[in-house]
């Protein structure tokens, strides 16, 4: 199966239903009120962990996601029905960042685990909402409010137990293929695995844990040499680093400079994962050029404070002593507390922010009314509706938009926009 772990996707939340403009019409009520119904509220957009999805790989071919929109209000007070939400299946393991800001929106690694990626346009309100002692009868209603849209990267982080990292062809794969079930393509050759491997170990009849084979780290990797920042996102997660050298050295490569090359590459990507507890590991025992570097090896152990094991995958020597000790760690092994990004939340400061409004002026002279609310707002005004257009020339007073326009120096039939409208400015 083929290995994504890394895509873009695009998402739309459900536009709010329009509300109605209605008033009752009944036998002997000649004059009835307003009666018209506000509009349902759009779908979310929702990503869900999927036990059983493991890799990014459908998002190749699915890039967009909509979500329903709002039933529209209807007379007699009735409310269009509210839209279910778009439930977007994600594996255990898989961020979700903002495209345009970076910003991470979710980390998604639990079974089942929600979140509100694009929240849905609330619906319009229906006139009879608008009702007041100075005006019984508005003749208005709001359209509903647009959802949010969103470009998206997801990345997928592999959420094992143990990572193996080392340099190519020094015998992951062959280590997880003689612990586990997994099977990885294995050959003597570099950069035979290209996406990473899981394999469950059992330490005994009831224990196992989950070692993830991932692709060979090379110089220059943290900074995206070779398969780098690949390789290194899968890293993050993992509680336990096994670092295997080839204790035969018989790639012409000496095991003690590649435990401090591949060291090097992980401290620069991130402190985080340098300070991840490693054991160093020798593979390739069975061959009689080891037996000059292993002495070398145990003492580079020593003087690091790493605890050794000599093994040969390809002979199964070591690998009961191995997997027994990285099993009783795991068993003791309590998180650390750290600091983590924070999901995107509502607070007062956003909330103020979204009311400031700003006045930019493009290339062409044109002037650019900018604020959040006020955008909103020009998306659920009818302005075919008088009364609605003066509803909104009273917000526009009240937050004072011809004299910040003014002090920019705009001249009469200058043109101003507003989100999606566009019109001439009069005195």
């Amino acid at each position: 199966m083929q290995f994504i772990d890394k895509t873009k996707v695009i998402v739309k939340a459900g536009d709010g239903g329009h509300g109605k403009s209605a008033f009752r019409r009944e036998k002997f009520v000649p004059k009835g009120g307003p009666a018209g119904g506000d509009g349902g509220r759009g779908g979310d957009i929702v990503f869900r962990v999927d036990q059983n999805m493991n890799t990014l790989l459908d998002f190749r071919y699915h890039r967009k996601f909509k979500a329903e929109n709002g039933e529209n209000g209807d007379i007699k007070n009735q409310y269009g029905k509210n839209a279910p939400p778009c439930i977007v299946k994600v594996p255990p393991g898989t961020t979700v960042r903002d495209e345009e800001t970076g910003e991470l929106l979710a980390d998604l690694t639990e079974v089942g685990q929600e979140a509100v990626i694009a929240k849905g346009g609330r619906g319009g309100r229906g006139n009879a909402k608008f009702a007041n002692a100075a005006n019984r009868a508005p003749t208005f209603a709001e359209f509903g409010e647009p959802g949010e849209s969103r470009n998206l990267v997801l990345e997928l982080k592999l959420l094992a137990d143990v990572g193996l990292v080392g340099y190519p062809s020094v015998g992951k794969s062959s280590l997880v293929a003689a612990c586990s079930a997994a099977r990885p393509e294995i050959a003597d050759y570099h950069f035979t695995t290209i996406t990473p491997v899981l394999g469950v170990v059992k330490t005994d009849y009831e224990k196992s844990f989950v070692m993830a084979d991932i692709p060979g780290l090379i110089e220059g990797a943290a900074d995206g040499v070779g398969l780098g920042h690949d390789f290194l996102r899968h890293v993050e997660r993992t509680k336990l680093i096994l670092h295997i050298v080839d204790a035969s050295g018989i790639e012409g490569r000496d095991p003690v400079d590649d435990f401090y090359k591949i060291n090097k590459e992980l401290k620069k990507y991130s402190e985080k994962i340098a300070r991840r507890t490693q054991i160093l590991v020798a593979n390739k025992i069975d061959l009689p050029e080891a037996a000059e570097n292993l002495p070398r090896l145990e003492a580079l152990a020593a003087k690091e404070g790493l605890k050794f094991f000599a093994i040969s995958a390809a002979a199964h020597t070591g690998l009961k002593e191995l997997i027994s000790y990285v099993g009783t760690w795991l068993d003791n092994y309590v998180e650390e507390p750290e600091a983590t990004e924070e999901e995107t939340v509502y607070d007062e400061d956003a909330a103020r922010d979204a009311e400031k409004v700003t006045v930019t002026r493009n290339d062409a002279g044109d002037f650019i009314v900018s604020g959040k609310a006020l955008e909103k707002l020009v998306a659920m005004t009818n302005f075919n509706n008088d009364e609605a257009v003066r509803r909104f020339q009273y917000i526009w007073r009240i937050k004072g938009i011809d004299e910040k326009l003014k002090e920019r120096g705009i001249r009469e039939g200058q043109t101003v926009h507003i989100g999606e409208m566009e019109f001439e400015w009069r005195e």
